[in-house]
């Protein structure tokens, strides 16, 4: 019998570990743990009851002696129960492994199934924020919109894709200026074709996002291409998805692609900007001394 989208039975989502939950899942989330709990036992045998199970996990630690993943260890020292019949609610605080400075702390719930060691676990929030770290670079590219920016990555965090996809759209579009002064830099060092330079120069006048990205879609150097694609080209038709009639859904995805072409994009700019810095200081060691 055919079913309509009021009446068709929503299939439980398959479980996932723990540690997945923890590192992966946003805050406000409901999800079910496969590795929920773990069996306590008296001495002589008799079940005690169903403990939380925290895992080791793998975060990104911003500590200066880390700057990147690494593990995570428990430092909760009274794991609480878990029942089957009601929600417990608690903390789990972490610590990163490697600089034992780093902390991270997650405000759950939870819910085991009955006779099993799986459930179901809610996140309220985590300090710091859900979500890696956005990096330093492309929030020198942005510059006045940086709080712009932060709004749509929390909004992104929080699984809102229209929110996060109207702040990029609104970032992108504001600084279009400022990313264009960027280029034209690493266009100046690499010595791009005058005609190149004039395009992009030109382009900062053109008030229209899209018609700016179409006069500079051959100007860009070779050094900044993603994967050999224009990433203001890809910008641009991110940004013309619009909204009308798309799911929160498909602009999360958008909201996303946005982000991390923006990211790399920042990154390929101080890239390139610092090979030729490195460059010109290793020429100016090697080439001869003027008496």
């Amino acid at each position: 019998m055919a079913q309509d989208e009021h009446t068709a039975i929503r299939k439980e989502e398959a479980p996932i570990q723990f540690a997945e939950f923890l590192e992966t899942v946003p805050s406000g989330s409901q999800v079910a743990i496969s590795n929920l709990t773990k069996k306590r036992f008296q001495l002589g045998g008799a079940l005690l009851g169903h403990q939380i199970s925290p895992p080791k996990i793998q975060l990104h630690c911003s500590n200066e002696s880390c700057n990147g993943v690494r593990f995570f260890r428990i430092t909760t020292k009274d794991l609480p129960d878990v029942s089957h019949e009601s929600y417990h609610f608690f903390y789990l605080s972490y610590v990163c492994s490697n600089c034992q400075r780093t902390e991270k702390v997650f405000s759950l719930a939870a819910q085991r199934d009955s006779a099993k060691e799986s459930g179901r676990c809610q996140k309220f929030g985590e300090i710091p924020r859900y979500g890696p770290p956005t990096p330093a670079r492309l929030i020198t590219l942005i510059g006045p919109d940086r709080e712009l920016f932060l709004k749509g990555r929390r909004c992104e965090n929080q699984g809102l894709g229209v929110g996060a996809f109207v702040y990029y759209r609104r970032v992108v579009e504001g600084q279009k200026n400022r990313i264009l002064d960027e280029i034209i830099k690493v266009a100046h060092k690499v010595g791009a074709a005058p005609d190149q330079i004039t395009a992009l120069e030109a382009a900062k006048s053109e008030t229209q996002f899209s018609k700016a990205i179409a006069s500079v879609k051959n100007a860009l150097p070779l050094s900044l291409l993603v994967n050999g694609h224009n990433p203001l080209t890809l910008l641009h038709s991110a940004l013309s998805d619009g909204l009308h009639l798309r799911t929160d859904q498909h602009c999360l995805e958008v909201a996303s692609s946005i982000r991390i072409v923006l990211a790399e994009l920042s990154e390929r700019l101080a890239q390139a900007l610092k090979d030729e810095a490195e460059l010109n200081n290793a020429l100016a060691r090697l080439l001869p001394k003027d008496a």
